[in-house]
């Protein structure tokens, strides 16, 4: 029993790290791209992507009310994406 839990427990640090990781690589790819001035064009291109993704997502998941919530997050950040005020 000691020996699934310490597994378990592995698991999980392990699937924090990699999570955590590629958080801190996102956000450091949009801190280059805000200060080499190319953000705003990355932001066009990504836009109808992520409006794509949301679609993807929404068609895919169980019929819900609200649908699922990696639908929900697709809309938001293609609405966060979309959007033309630029909060520099």
């Amino acid at each position: 029993m000691e020996t699934v839990l310490t597994l378990l427990l592995i698991r999980f640090a392990i699937i924090a790290a990699i999570v955590t990781v590629v958080a801190v690589a996102l956000f450091a790819i949009a801190v280059h791209l805000k200060r080499r001035g190319k953000w705003n064009a990355t932001k066009r291109q990504l836009g109808p992507m992520a409006v794509r993704a949301a679609d993807l997502y929404t068609r895919r998941s169980q019929p819900s009310a609200r649908g699922s919530w990696t639908a929900r997050a697709a809309r938001s950040a293609a609405k966060r994406l979309n959007q033309d005020g630029d909060r520099s």
